[in-house]
C-alpha cells in the first residue's frame, strides 16, 4: 500500500471512529435538544475529515469548466443532504464513497504493479572499461560497439554479443520464463536480463533508444493509450449521461413542489439520494481497471499486448495465420540425411563443407556445422559461385560441384534424385555424381500441441504461409494438423492471402498473423492482429505487431487468447450489473421508496464489487 493509501486509510478510520459515536449519540436520544446549527458544526467536522479533497476537486474542476464528474455528483448529494437536515447520510454518503476510492487506488495499483515489474528491467548504468578501472555511465551515453562489463547480479543495459565470460542470464522479467538460459563466447544477450554467476564482457551492438529494453517500456508506457470499443462505449456513455442525471435530479428537486404541491425538502432529498446513485463511478472505473488487469496478466507470462483493443479483438480471433520458419518451425537448418554414392559419408560430408566454407547462407553453415570440423582453405582453389545453382571449386585437386538439380542438369551430370522432405544438396566430384544431402529446418518443440490448444479456446481456422516448396510445407502443415497452407510464396503474396482471409470472414470475426522477420512486417501491420516474436524476431516485425511474445514461445498465444476472453467477459459482466443496479435502484428512488443507504449501496457497493470482479483478470489460467 502507498503512502497516499495509507493517509487515506488514516482518514477513513478517524471519520469511521467519529461517525459511529456520533450515529450512537443521535439514536440514543442525547441530541434531541441541540440546536440544528450546533449538530451541523458537530458533523461538518467529520465530513471535512474524508471530503475535503472531494469537494476541493470538484470546485476545481468546474474552474477548469469541468462540471458533470463523481466528484460534482458527490458535492451536490452530499450539500443537498445538510441541507435537508439529513447530516449523518452526509458524511456516509462521502465515507463509503471514498471506501469505494481506496479500494479503486488498491486494485489500480496491484494490475500496474504486474506491468510496472516490467519498469524494473530498466537498467540505471553500465560499466565502461577506462584507464583507471570500471566506470559507472548512463546507458545512453554508451556508443554502438562499446566494451560493456557486467557483474553478478547487475542487469544487461544494452543488446549486444559476449566477448569473454560464460554465465547464465535471468530473462524472467522478459519472458516469463524463469528457467535461465547460458550465454558464452559469441551468443546475443539482450538489456532487461540479469547476469547469474560470472563477470561478462560484451560487445555492444545497438544503442539504448534502440535496445530491447527501450522497445519494451515504450510500448508498455502506450498501452494503456489505445482503448477498446467498450472502453470507448464507456467513456462516450459517462460523457452524456452524467449531465443528463444531473438535469434529471434538478428537476426531480423542483418540479413535484411547484406543480403537484409536494414537500420541497422530501423532494430535495429524493433528488440526492437520485444523484448518489447515479454516480457512474462502477463503470469508469472498473471497465478500463479490467482491461489493464488482462494486460498485466499477459505481461506476466512474457507477453506485451501494445493496447486494449488488441486484447479485446483476440478474445474474437477466429482465424490465425503463420509464418514457417522461426515461427513454427526453429528456423536452424541441420543436415538429416546423408546419401553417399561411390564415397564415404565423412568424404562427402567434407567436400561439401569446404566447397560452402565461404558461404553464410544457412543451408551452407548447417553443412560446415555437420562437418564439425576445422576447414583449411588453402586446400581449395578457384571458389566459384553459380547464381541459383550451387557451387563450383577444386579441393585437394578434385573437381567438385556442389548444389541444385540445376546444376547437376547443367554440368550433364547424371545423378540419383532424393524424395527426400527438404533442401537437397547434390555433390559431384570430377564430374561423377558423388551424393547428396538432405538438409531440413525442425519444428519448435510443443507447436502441435499450441495448436491443439488454439482451436480448444476458440480458433476456428489455422493457415500456414511459407516461401519453401510445396512439399516441405505439406509435410510441416500435415505433423502439425494445420487447417490450410500455401507454400512458395513472395512477401507480397504472404499480404496477399491475409486480404483474401479477412475478405471471406465475418466482421466481428478476427484474424491473426503470426511472424518473426522483417518480410513479415507488411503482414502483421495488413492483419487485424499481429502477433510478433520479441527474442529472435526483427526490430520491423516488433514495431508492426500488436502483440508480442517476448520468448518466442508460440503455445502461449492460447493463453493470452484465454486471458483476453475473460477480460472481456468479466467487463460485460460489470457492465450488466452495475447499469442493472443503478437503473433499479434508481427509480425506487425517484418514487421515494429508496433511501439513502440503499443509494450508497447502488454506488459505493456496486463499484467495489465491480472492482473485485476486475481484479480476476490480474490470475492468468
Amino acid at each position: 500500500m502507498s503512502e497516499k493509501q495509507k493517509k487515506m486509510l488514516g482518514r477513513i478510520i478517524a471519520t469511521l471512529i467519529l461517525f459511529v459515536i456520533l450515529l450512537v449519540l443521535e439514536k440514543t436520544g442525547k441530541f434531541d435538544d441541540i440546536n440544528k446549527w450546533i449538530l451541523f458544526v458537530i458533523y461538518l467536522v467529520p465530513y471535512i475529515i474524508i471530503g475535503y479533497d472531494i469537494v476541493f476537486k470538484a470546485f476545481r474542476n468546474i474552474s477548469h469548466g469541468q462540471v458533470f464528474d463523481e466528484n460534482f455528483l458527490m458535492m451536490i448529494a452530499t450539500f443537498g443532504a445538510f441541507g435537508v437536515g439529513e447530516y449523518s447520510e452526509a458524511v456516509a454518503v462521502m465515507l463509503f464513497y471514498q471506501v469505494g476510492e481506496l479500494f479503486q487506488a488498491y486494485a489500480v495499483g496491484k494490475s500496474r504493479k504486474s506491468i510496472s515489474d516490467m519498469m524494473d528491467i530498466c537498467p540505471e548504468y553500465a560499466n565502461i572499461e577506462t584507464e583507471n578501472g570500471l566506470e559507472q555511465v548512463d546507458p545512453d551515453d554508451v556508443e554502438v560497439g562499446s566494451i560493456i562489463v557486467i557483474k553478478p547480479g547487475e542487469k544487461v543495459p544494452l543488446d549486444g554479443v559476449v566477448i569473454e565470460g560464460e554465465s547464465f542470464v535471468d530473462t524472467a522479467a522478459l519472458t516469463g520464463e524463469s528457467v535461465p538460459r547460458k550465454v558464452s563466447v559469441g551468443d546475443e544477450i539482450i538489456s532487461g536480463c540479469v547476469n547469474g554467476s560470472t563477470t561478462l564482457k560484451v560487445k555492444t551492438t545497438k544503442e539504448f533508444d534502440d535496445s530491447t529494453v527501450a522497445k519494451i517500456l515504450e510500448l508498455v508506457e502506450n498501452a494503456s493509450s489505445k482503448k477498446a470499443r467498450v472502453e470507448n462505449f464507456i467513456t462516450r456513455f459517462a460523457k452524456y449521461y452524467t449531465p443528463v442525471v444531473t438535469i434529471g435530479a434538478v428537476a426531480l428537486a423542483i418540479i413535484p413542489p411547484l406543480f403537484c404541491g409536494g414537500q420541497w425538502g422530501d423532494w430535495i432529498q429524493r433528488a440526492c439520494i437520485f444523484l448518489v446513485i447515479s454516480c457512474p463511478c462502477a463503470l469508469v472505473i472498473s471497465v478500463p481497471l479490467g482491461f489493464f488487469g488482462g494486460i498485466g496478466a499477459a505481461s506476466r507470462i512474457g507477453i506485451l499486448v501494445k493496447g486494449s483493443n488488441y486484447l479485446e479483438a483476440l478474445a474474437e480471433m477466429s482465424t490465425i495465420v503463420f509464418d514457417k520458419t522461426g515461427t513454427l518451425t526453429k528456423g536452424e537448418f541441420k543436415v538429416s540425411g546423408i546419401n553417399a554414392v561411390g564415397c564415404s559419408e565423412k568424404e562427402l560430408l567434407e567436400v561439401a563443407a569446404y566447397s560452402e566454407s565461404y558461404s553464410t547462407h544457412p543451408i551452407a553453415e548447417s553443412i560446415k556445422n555437420a562437418y564439425g570440423e576445422k576447414i583449411d582453405t588453402s586446400k581449395l582453389q578457384n571458389v566459384e559461385e553459380i547464381a541459383g545453382h550451387g557451387i563450383h571449386a577444386q579441393f585437394a585437386g578434385k573437381d567438385v560441384f556442389v548444389g541444385n538439380e540445376k546444376l547437376m542438369n547443367k554440368q550433364n551430370i547424371s545423378y540419383e534424385k532424393c524424395d527426400a522432405i527438404g533442401t537437397i544438396i547434390y555433390v559431384a566430384i570430377d564430374g561423377k555424381f558423388a551424393g547428396s544431402l538432405v538438409i531440413s529446418d525442425e519444428i519448435k518443440e510443443g507447436t502441435k500441441e499450441a495448436i491443439a490448444d488454439m482451436k480448444h479456446v476458440g480458433v476456428k481456422k489455422t493457415v500456414m504461409l511459407s516461401g519453401d516448396q510445396k512439399e516441405i510445407v505439406e509435410k510441416v502443415a500435415n505433423e502439425l494438423g494445420i487447417d490450410e497452407y500455401h507454400a512458395q510464396l513472395l512477401p507480397a503474396d504472404k499480404v496477399d492471402r491475409v486480404e483474401k482471409l479477412l475478405e471471406q470472414k465475418n466482421e466481428k470475426d478476427k484474424v491473426a498473423f503470426v511472424g518473426d522477420g522483417i518480410n513479415d512486417a507488411p503482414v502483421l501491420t495488413r492483419a487485424d492482429i499481429g502477433i510478433a516474436m520479441g527474442s529472435m524476431g526483427s526490430d520491423a516485425a516488433i514495431e508492426a505487431a500488436d502483440v508480442v511474445l517476448m520468448d518466442d514461445d508460440v503455445t502461449k498465444i492460447a493463453s493470452v487468447v484465454k486471458i483476453s476472453g475473460k477480460t472481456l467477459s468479466i467487463v460485460k459482466q460489470n457492465i450488466v450489473f452495475a447499469l442493472g443496479v443503478k437503473a433499479l435502484v434508481l427509480i425506487l428512488g425517484a418514487f421515494g421508496v429508496a433511501n439513502m443507504w440503499e443509494a450508497v449501496f447502488a454506488d459505493v457497493g456496486v463499484s467495489v464489487i465491480a472492482i473485485l470482479n476486475s481484479m480476476r483478470t490480474l490470475k492468468e489460467e
